[in-house]
């Protein structure tokens, strides 16, 4: 539940990102953010339902079991509902591989009692999951794969860099065309990997910054990964620092300046690097406090507006026309009770419920754990009055 906006004394507080820092970890590392993962005594190659029902990435165990197993069965994922996300991708790229992939009783059965065996594979489409999935598939195959149409996101980016470092001869990581050269079946040897720090999450708090037109530091940052929305918050009117930081790799700190007036913006979501889909619903909710019409084309998913009319329950002046949404500011918006539909929209709601005049009660959020860590004790400590309740 949360009340009224965030006090000024939001200038002065900093957030961490959840992967800025990772140490070698020990088996009685007391971190919560260092795991430990041996996959050596795995005994099943069954991921069930119960698992992977939670969390749609979930489809993303299908290629590393098949390829190193030789058989699997994966539950259909869940997830966000946020429109058609089909898993025909991925099943085309493992039978092309030389997997025998049928789906039925909601689980997705593969087996390549033979092995794998590296080809082209020509996304019809870009897919983030999809192009990590066939690269760690391709990682123990024999031959060469070589993926076409490739995403290039920061977090496909990274997978594909760790298995280089864990040994696999891999090129074109970061481009829409990627060659892996399998090792045949040959284990490989992975070091302590450090997470990259989460660009969305990142985003979200510069936007809680921008809402309430508060100055903000966030801190353990890929600038090159958020440089869409950086440009997109300075069109709007606000400020951007980089700050000095000691850290090797790469991470960076930024400051939000508040606006003199805030401006109404056009956004159309793509792959990156444009502008994130997963950063579509929070600047919705920033649009509220835009002078004039912004407007916000979506062309990634076709059902990704479900928030807009949650946003409406609070008085935003929202109309959606097929796959553009049209946004009049500014608003007062009031508090309500609205209800988050998926991941990125519970974000946005509470986005908007920080400026709300009055009780804001966001029923559902449940989603929003899959994708930030402690956000109530976050905002807290910079002046938002916000507590988690029981359904």
């Amino acid at each position: 539940m949360t009340k009224g906006n965030i006090e000024s004394n939001m200038t002065r507080e900093n957030i961490e990102s959840n992967s800025t820092d990772s140490k070698k970890t020990h088996k009685d590392s007391k971190n919560p953010h260092e795991k430990i993962i041996n996959t050596q005594n795995i005994n099943s190659t069954k991921a069930i339902y119960d698992i992977v029902r939670k969390m749609r990435a979930s489809i993303l165990v299908l290629g590393p079991l098949l390829t190193r197993f030789g058989k699997c069965e994966v539950s259909l994922p869940g997830g966000c509902a946020i429109g058609a996300r089909p898993v025909d991708l991925h099943i085309k790229a493992m039978q092309q591989l030389g997997a025998h992939v049928q789906v039925k009783g909601g689980y997705i059965h593969a087996e390549a009692k033979k092995g794998l065996k590296g080809c082209d594979i020509v996304f019809d489409k870009i897919t983030v999951t999809g192009t990590s999935n066939v690269v760690m598939a391709a990682a123990l195959a024999s031959g060469q794969t070589r993926i076409i149409n490739a995403a290039k996101e920061p977090e496909v980016v990274q997978v594909c860099e760790e298995l280089k470092r864990a040994g696999l001869d891999i090129s074109g990581i970061g481009s829409p065309e990627i060659r892996i050269y399998g090792t045949g079946g040959e284990l490989l040897d992975f070091p302590t990997i450090r997470v990259i720090p989460d660009r969305i999450e990142a985003g979200t708090y510069l936007c809680a910054g921008a809402i309430t037109n508060s100055s903000i530091e966030v801190r353990g940052v890929i600038l090159e990964h958020i440089e869409s929305i950086l440009q997109k918050l300075q069109e709007i009117g606000f400020g951007v620092e980089i700050l000095a930081t000691k850290d090797s790799k790469n991470a960076e700190n930024i400051r939000l300046l508040s606006a003199k007036k805030m401006k109404a913006f056009r956004i159309t979501t793509t792959e990156y690097p444009g502008f994130p889909t997963d950063m579509q619903a929070q600047f919705m909710a920033l649009s509220t406090r835009c002078e004039g019409s912004s407007f916000i084309k979506e062309t990634l998913f076709e059902n990704r507006f479900m928030h807009a009319s949650e946003l409406q329950r609070l008085g935003a002046n929202i109309t959606i026309d097929s796959n553009v949404a049209q946004i009049v500011g500014p608003t007062q918006l009031i508090g309500a009770d609205v209800m988050a539909t998926d991941l990125r929209a519970s974000s946005a709601l509470i986005l908007a419920a920080l400026v709300a005049k009055g009780v804001t009660k966001i029923h559902r959020i449940y989603h929003l754990d899959r994708g930030y860590e402690s956000i109530e004790s976050k905002l807290t400590n910079l002046g938002a009055k916000i507590k988690r309740g029981k359904e």
